[in-house]
């Protein structure tokens, strides 16, 4: 049977709606369709945690400076960020499911071709080619469920989509493990063709598109003054973990400020712009997306410390380091379907809130770690941030999506990326920084990428220096708690905007 098109004028353009609603999709057909954007989230996770531990093999094998290497995470996760909102709009112009289909398409050819790179330039740039479907993947995962499912059920939807996060980094640890200590390091990107492909196969035959269309148009210079501005402030930062502040370091600084602010004056004069202006009068928007922010600027981090203490001062393998994270993914995935279920009967702000307090708990433990504490409770703090995180990312992103309009599900899904996405890309550099004030950089830098171990009389002012970087990433995470709590007020002091039960319901994600 047809389905009626009915055309009406919205505030994002020319909106096409198809007569289907998410109340027409049997159990059954939502239980599959979960599943595939479940495994969308599973196998860009497993790409944020695999190819860290494969970092030293890739270093040696194809040759790449130290200070550069780390591009190979950065770069995947900055083409991310750039692209988020923008393939955001490519889902409400052209199909949310359809651009999901084609992020699964491009992020398998992006990985069979990271499998075959012969040199520094080849990975980066095959990682960008991934980022791109990550990034359609990721942006539009969010509205497709938001599509699927009614407001009251979103809580525990994206609980299960938390799940997806929680295994994928799980395998992403236990395979990157496994793999580097027995296997090529290729196999690290060869591993997702297989699992892709049986994705996009799934994802054709269960996902449809039955969501309204709206026209917009693309923000390019947005994109690329952005773009500079972030990777110029980047390229110093990562650039100073391993070499003194100079000229060079100081125009990149500086440049990457400037390209923000000119992007600043852009994002006032376009009628759309990248970042969705008109979303931050939405209450509730504003501290939710910023909430994020911090949160990943905090807690993406902890991965990249936690390694670094375990392989550098407690002189672990790769495989031993990554097995005893993994509890923490577990418990948490176990945690997310529970919170979802909460969030739906109480709402998300108190879930939020609390889960960013857990996690304060667990960097608070992890700040105390010395050169001779029990590895056990390395295993106790990874259980609690993991329990911490899989409150915070579906009640978030449940608060995020309930405020939004149902016309712009895929801009606001990509917005919230970006916020996390930002947060994740400095906090990388920021952690280094903090940790090596103790040691000199550059060594700081190899213990991460795993090129060496520390001696003994070195070990533990390194930890001292660890111990600094998670103060910081609590103080973050701290100001992630404020703003999620101000909800609150927001929520008491707004009445929610002049649109239709059909268009108010409840972005995505993520670490």
């Amino acid at each position: 049977m047809r389905s009626k098109k009915i055309f009406s004028n919205s505030p994002g353009g020319m909106v096409k709606h198809t007569g289907h609603t998410s109340s027409n999709v049997g159990a059954k057909h939502l239980g599959l369709a979960l599943a595939v954007v479940m495994t969308g989230v599973l196998i860009t996770a497993v790409d944020t945690t695999i190819v860290i531990l494969a970092l030293p093999e890739i270093e040696k094998n194809l040759h790449v400076a130290i200070a550069s290497v780390i591009w190979v995470v950065i770069g995947y996760l900055l083409i991310i960020t750039l692209l988020a909102t923008q393939v955001g709009k490519f889902g409400d112009m052209y199909g949310r499911v359809k651009m999901y289909e084609m992020g699964f398409i491009i992020f398998v050819i992006g990985s069979a071709l990271c499998a075959i790179s012969w040199n520094e330039s080849s990975i980066i740039v095959f990682r960008i080619l991934q980022g791109l479907g990550a990034a359609l993947v990721t942006a539009n995962s969010g509205a497709v469920i938001a599509d699927l499912f009614p407001p009251e059920k979103r809580g525990r939807a994206y609980g299960f989509n938390a799940v997806g996060w929680s295994l994928g980094a799980v395998l992403g640890i236990v395979l990157g493990g496994v793999i580097v200590t027995y296997f090529n390091w290729r196999w690290v990107f060869g591993i997702n063709i297989p699992i892709g492909i049986f994705a996009v196969v799934l994802a054709f035959r269960v996902l449809h598109d039955n969501a309204q269309r709206v026209a917009h148009k693309i923000d390019f210079f947005g994109m690329i003054t952005l773009g500079l501005g972030l990777f110029g402030i980047l390229w110093a930062a990562t650039q100073l973990t391993s070499r003194a502040l100079d000229a060079s370091v100081l125009g990149y600084f500086i440049g990457g400020i400037v390209m923000i602010a000119i992007f600043a004056l852009i994002e006032k004069n376009q009628k759309e712009p990248m970042l969705q202006l008109s979303l931050f009068k939405i209450p509730t928007m504003t501290p939710s997306l910023l909430a994020s922010l911090f949160q990943g600027l905090g807690n993406y981090a902890v991965l990249f410390l936690v390694i670094m203490y375990l392989q550098g001062a407690r002189g672990l393998s790769p495989i031993h380091a990554s097995l005893l994270l993994v509890p923490g993914y577990i418990f948490g995935g176990f945690v997310a379907p529970v919170i979802g279920r909460i969030v739906d009967k109480i709402g998300p702000v108190l879930p939020a809130t609390v889960g960013l307090g857990i996690q304060v708990i667990a960097l608070l433990i992890y700040a105390h770690l010395t050169d001779t504490t029990t590895l056990w409770l390395v295993v106790l703090a990874s259980v609690i941030n993991g329990i911490g995180g899989s409150s915070f990312f579906p009640a978030n992103t449940t608060a995020v999506m309930k405020a939004s309009p149902k016309e712009l599900f895929g801009i606001t899904s990509g917005a919230l990326r970006t916020f996390a996405n930002v947060g994740m890309v400095f906090s990388f550099s920021l952690a280094i920084l903090v940790a090596s004030k103790s040691i000199s950089r550059g060594l700081a830098f190899a213990i991460f990428v795993g090129s060496t171990n520390l001696h003994a009389k070195t070990a533990e002012a390194f930890t001292n220096g660890l111990h600094s970087a998670f103060y910081v990433s609590m103080g973050l995470l701290v100001v992630a708690a404020i703003l999620s709590a101000t909800r609150v007020l927001d929520g008491r002091r707004h009445k929610p905007l002049p649109l239709s039960t059909e268009t108010v319901s409840e972005p995505a994600v993520h670490s």
